[in-house]
């Protein structure tokens, strides 16, 4: 029954039963984690053929001995592979070492420090620099902005991306803004996919922003489809070439959740023009990345086909964990009213709202029992959701039997605090 329907009485025997359920759960000395989206040991278990792969063959397609210096840009075969990924040509992407997150936060340092068009375009001779965050989003790229000393502001996720008539005109009245984070296919932690729509207008979006304003495409999740039917991305490199709006963009991804999470391979993309940019600023940075691991990388994953066909390996581990959470929220809460959720068909997250006010007392409650979640308001910039109700469930590290009883548990935390809200205790 809807919450709003409960008398006092029925709230008030609902409380009673559910302290009774908090109490035994409490009992159980319950040690879960739901709070990082991290791939599971049998995930990460399907690329362990990575380990002695090369077979003491440590020769490029071209010759190269990857064992040695140089090669900033990355293996040929390597930019060959990760461009298919991101629908790029091989010399508009670079690969680098195994984190997707440093080579993002490393573009926005370089515009912010020296400037993407030298001296004159860097971002920090203004007073002020502001970023758009959708949100709920990411946090870890709201960690780069607050680092840095970008001023962050948020805009609404909509089901089919980011609230693109309040981006545009946010854009378009405020010259400071510089940029925009983007997860366009099962977006983190909301598992929408952006719609053509938004796609294009996200890449027409440098043209009507101010000078040097760049939208960060971070596709971290391009090929981690749970069910063949699942949407599919609109290429937004295609419409970049038609707005020519190439340096504007930069794309990002990585196998962190394809091969082994530490030991992966990461790649951006952008125009020509960039990537010379930031070559000759890596270059005092580095004398180039692990070609030992991307030679690796590509004679396991070997081309686009076979990704594809790797990536549903991992679906078929995860897929029944994400259907544990979703059929255990619906049997539990839903038509109760005391909570609204997605349902991704891809990507790594639940997000689930309460109702208003009581995020954080969810959070709370979960960790008295042992079941730890993300931070209430880290999906929103500094730490702070507007009306403490969204909370991220990653459900892919721990075992189904754990993701069960954490799901199970999660619910009683649910209507725990959502009854004593409705009754003011």
């Amino acid at each position: 029954m809807h919450i709003d329907q409960l008398s006092a009485a029925d709230l008030a025997s609902q409380l009673d039963a559910l302290q009774g359920q908090y109490g035994k759960l409490k009992a159980l000395n319950l040690s879960l984690d739901l709070t990082r989206g991290k791939p599971g040991t049998e995930q990460v278990a399907l690329a362990d053929a990575l380990d002695g792969i090369l077979q003491g063959d440590f020769r490029a397609a071209d010759g190269t001995d990857v064992r040695n210096y140089g090669g900033l840009d990355g293996l040929p075969e390597a930019r060959a592979l990760f461009a298919a990924v991101l629908d790029l040509p091989a010399n508009e992407l670079l690969v680098g070492g195994n984190s997707s997150l440093t080579l993002m936060y490393q573009v926005v340092e370089f515009a912010l420090s020296e400037g993407l068009r030298g001296p004159p375009s860097a971002w920090g001779n203004s007073d002020t620099v502001k970023f758009l965050c959708p949100s709920p989003g990411y946090d870890r790229h709201f960690a780069i902005c607050e680092h840095l000393g970008i001023e962050m502001i948020t805009v609404p996720m909509l089901d089919s991306g980011p609230d693109m008539d309040a981006v545009e005109a946010l854009v378009e009245d405020d010259e400071s803004i510089r940029g925009i984070w983007c997860v366009p296919r099962f977006a983190n932690p909301t598992g929408c996919v952006y719609s053509d729509a938004t796609v294009e207008r996200l890449a027409r979006l440098p043209l009507a922003a101010a000078q040097h304003f760049i939208v960060m495409w971070d596709n971290a999740y391009a090929v981690h489809a749970l069910y063949e039917d699942a949407p599919q991305l609109a290429s937004i490199a295609a419409h970049i070439r038609r707005h020519g709006t190439g340096d504007g963009v930069f794309q990002f991804g990585s196998t962190s959740k394809i091969t082994f999470a530490g030991a992966g391979v990461a790649f951006l993309g952008s125009s020509p023009e960039n990537l010379e940019t930031l070559r000759a600023h890596l270059a005092f940075q580095t004398i180039g990345p692990d070609k030992v691991n991307q030679l690796r990388h590509v004679r396991f994953l070997q081309d686009r086909a076979n990704i594809d066909v790797h990536m549903a390996r991992h679906a078929a581990l995860i897929r029944p964990r994400f259907e544990a959470v979703l059929d255990t929220l619906e049997r539990e809460l839903g038509g109760t009213g005391m909570g609204s959720w997605t349902a991704p068909r891809g990507g790594y997250f639940i997000s689930f709202d309460t109702l208003p006010g009581l995020a954080g007392e969810v959070v709370r409650l979960a960790q008295g029992i042992g079941v730890r979640l993300t931070p209430a308001g880290a999906t929103f910039p500094y730490g702070r959701d507007p009306v403490d109700s969204n909370i991220r469930l990653a459900p892919t590290f721990p075992s189904l039997r754990d993701v069960q009883a954490a799901a199970d548990a999660f619910a009683v935390c649910v209507k725990l605090a959502s009854v004593r809200q409705r009754l003011g205790s």
